[in-house]
This record gives C-alpha cells, sequence and structure tokens, in this order.
C-alpha cells in the first residue's frame, strides 16, 4: 500500500495533465553547443523519475512505447549500450488564481441610486468583484541525456492545469510525446 501511494500522485500527474480541457504548453529546447550527428542509438534509465524504485509502471511502459515511436521513426536504435537515455519525470503544485475586474453593473450600486450615471470615487472597492479560484498545475519534463557526458543535451516540456477525467490515457502520453518531439530537428547519425 505504501509503494502505491509514493507511485499514485505521479500517476494522477499525467493521466490528469492529459485530460486537460485545453492543450498543456509545451516547451523544448535544445544544446546548440553539442553535435547530434554523434548519437544513433538510446534506452532508458532505470528506473525513470515516474517509477517506483522497485518496478517498471505502466506509465512508464506508455511514455517509452511514445518516445520509442519517435526516436524510431528518427532513425535512432534502441540499445542495451546507447549514446542517449531517456527520463521523464513530473510534479504537481498548487496554485491559487485571483482575479479582481471592474463590475459596471455595481456602480449604480450603493442601494442602486447613483443609476449608472457615475463611478463612485476609489479606496472603497465599490464597482469591483474578486473571484479566488484554487486549482493544481501538473509538469511532466522529457529529459534526453548524453550518458558518458551526463549532461542534458534536449529537454520536452509539458505544462497544464490539471483535471479529472481521462478517457484515453495511452493516446494522450503518445500525443503529447509526438507534440514534444516537433521541437527535436535531429535524425540519427546526420
Amino acid at each position: 500500500m505504501g509503494r502505491l501511494l509514493k507511485v499514485f500522485p505521479t500517476m494522477m500527474i499525467i493521466a490528469l495533465l492529459a485530460a486537460c480541457a485545453s492543450s498543456p504548453n509545451i516547451q523544448t529546447d535544445y544544446d546548440r553547443s553539442v553535435d547530434f550527428s554523434q548519437y544513433k542509438t538510446y534506452g532508458y534509465y532505470n528506473p525513470m523519475g515516474i517509477e517506483n524504485p522497485n518496478y517498471s509502471s505502466l506509465l512508464g511502459q506508455m511514455f517509452r512505447e511514445a518516445i520509442d515511436t519517435q526516436m524510431t521513426s528518427r532513425g535512432y536504435v534502441k540499445s542495451n549500450n546507447p549514446d542517449l537515455l531517456f527520463n521523464v519525470s513530473a510534479r504537481l503544485e498548487d496554485k491559487t488564481k485571483v482575479t479582481t475586474m471592474t463590475n459596471p453593473g455595481m456602480y449604480g450600486g450603493y442601494y442602486g441610486y447613483r443609476g449608472g450615471m457615475y463611478a463612485p470615487w476609489g479606496g472603497y472597492g465599490y464597482g469591483t468583484s474578486t473571484q479566488v479560484s484554487q486549482y493544481t498545475e501538473g509538469t511532466i519534463n522529457v529529459d534526453m541525456v548524453d550518458p558518458k557526458l551526463k549532461r542534458m543535451l534536449w529537454e520536452g516540456v509539458a505544462i497544464g492545469r490539471v483535471k479529472d477525467q481521462n478517457k484515453n490515457l495511452r493516446q494522450d502520453v503518445m500525443t503529447g510525446v509526438a507534440e514534444m518531439f516537433e521541437g527535436y530537428p535531429f535524425r540519427a547519425g546526420q
């Protein structure tokens, strides 16, 4: 049960981030000082950041499949002695959003005697409304590392509001990773 409690938050991050009503914000970057033509093989950290140290998770398998699809389509070969290693990590962060808006309908307020003909002076908060909402933001990182140099070469990051529903997690992971790899301009040996 303790292991499940450690893995559950990470699984929820991925599942909930994938279920965002709007697409997550995806950003990528790579080290421009590196000659990517020297890399032809890849593999994975064991365990990856989203996994329990004692076993591979279904979520980890989903990310491996999605990354395999992207890397093999670019001519890379999976290897036990790879040139590149991938790690996937995730985190949740509670956020608060405070929005203050001018509400023209309230200018007629204070018993309605102003009738909207003029606004009250500032300082008392007349004519404004404030909304406070709390939400959870999820972040997923996909890191590509040169294991010999112990140096990150490329990173894909997805950030979005977390929702409670997910119909097809596997497809959402495939789609999200594919979107990240749109920012990876290299092919094996080129």
